[in-house]
């Protein structure tokens, strides 16, 4: 029968998983929210000042 308490002590998680984990983390990506936020104040300060993009 398999012991599960014994079989969690053994337990070590990978290192690829705990890698990818912290560089996953520690990056700051901007989502779509915030890329569409920029180019829509990009685009009005562009129209403020008389300029046109298209």
């Amino acid at each position: 029968m398999l012991n599960f308490e014994e079989e969690l002590k053994k337990f070590r998680p990978s290192l690829e998983i705990e890698d990818a984990e912290e560089i996953i983390y520690n990056q700051d990506i901007d989502d779509m929210s915030d890329v569409l936020v920029k180019l829509l104040k990009e685009a009005k300060k562009e129209s403020d000042s008389g300029s046109s993009r298209l």
